[in-house]
């Protein structure tokens, strides 16, 4: 175990880290040989922790695992109770390789009595959102792919949708549902880094961006599967130049928090930078805080000037993607105090994570 790190920030948030280590790695299963990765979390209804890791088989065909967790004095105890989605849709599937159920991410939202997986859906088309739900957090139904209509404006590959736990407020004031998502650049889905050098030359709010798509609150409470209709999308979080200058995306759903008094949105995005040379392109993902207005999530009222998390450790530093944290769960601690979060996040794209978070104003 490292030893916690002061993350110097901006005034009116403190944040410290302190990681406490692996929590999967492939366990000789043929269906986790390319990495166990990128989880998401959440609490049972009996409270137990879940993470959902996507599992590799040979060939890129990914699956997501349903694994109960917990956190011991030292290190974890793990239980792999089998898969909560496996590629069966025609939108999981394609007859090359690479396809299936990717980077999921768990919400129990309140209103509608479930959980909602957002995940990428690997198939014909490429990378997509799809969307499924669960009651007990065990056993799940797919909805189906997003589609955008109304002004959402957004075609092609779409990653890292997570949704916001509570109904929020859509730029035009409509009560609705929300999620994260990033739609992609084209020449960065067809090679990340050989594109660098051209992504370098773009202005930054034209890089790969967070944006938050909006659905219907009435709507989805009228029909469950209009989840997968979404109305409005609007760019939120942009790279910057002090980092995260490639592109940003999201990471953890968001949790409530109080931020300078009054109760706000809070996540772990992911961002990323180039470290290497015009020769050898090379990037790095890190891991930083973006906090949102609790009504009106398009404004952003404090982002990182600097990542909490980047990669120090073997696992993060070495791995199928080298120097990757990839931040994809959240677990508020209250038992361990206010401000308390576990962070569940992809290292090296291989294996699986934690680390420990305190926060305060």
């Amino acid at each position: 175990m490292l030893s916690p790190r002061q993350q110097p920030q901006t005034p009116g948030l403190e944040v410290r880290v302190e990681r406490l280590g692996p929590v999967l790695e492939p366990d000789g299963n043929p269906t986790e040989a390319g990495g166990i990765l990128n989880p998401a979390s959440t609490r049972a209804p009996g409270g137990e922790l879940l993470l959902y890791p996507r599992c590799v088989a040979e060939g890129n065909i990914s699956r997501i695992g349903t694994v109960r967790t917990r956190a011991l004095e030292r290190g974890f105890a793990v239980e792999r109770l089998g898969f909560a989605l496996e590629p069966q849709a025609p939108y999981e599937l394609r007859p090359r390789p690479g396809y299936g159920c990717e980077d999921p991410r768990v919400t129990y939202i309140k209103e509608l009595t479930s959980y909602v997986m957002a995940y990428t859906a690997f198939g014909p088309d490429g990378p997509r959102i799809a969307i499924a739900v669960s009651a007990d957090a065990y056993h799940w139904e797919r909805l189906g792919l997003v589609a955008f209509g109304g002004t959402a404006n957004v075609v092609g590959d779409d990653k890292d949708a997570a949704f916001f736990p509570e109904p929020v407020l859509s730029p035009t004031g409509e009560r609705s549902l929300a999620f994260y998502h990033r739609p992609m650049l084209h020449l960065s889905a067809v090679d990340g880094r050989a594109a660098v050098p051209m992504i370098e030359r773009m202005p930054f709010e034209d890089r790969e961006s967070i944006r938050i798509a909006y659905v219907p609150l009435d709507a989805v409470l009228k029909d469950r599967a209009n989840l997968c209709k979404v109305d409005d999308s609007v760019q939120v979080l942009s790279p910057s130049a002090q980092w995260g200058s490639i592109k940003v995306g999201a990471g953890t759903p968001p949790v409530r928090f109080n931020y300078n008094g009054a109760p706000a949105w809070m996540s772990v995005f992911h961002g990323v930078d180039s470290v290497g040379t015009v020769r050898k392109p090379s990037v790095r993902y890190s891991g930083g805080i973006v906090i949102h207005d609790l009504e009106r999530p398009d404004r952003i009222l404090y982002r990182s000037p600097e990542p909490i998390l980047t990669p120090e450790s073997e696992h993060e530093l070495r791995g199928v993607v080298d120097n990757v944290v990839f931040p994809t769960g959240l677990d508020p601690r209250p038992d361990l105090g206010d401000g308390v979060f576990d962070i569940y996040y992809g290292m090296a794209d291989y294996s699986v994570g934690a680390a420990r978070m305190w926060l305060s104003t």
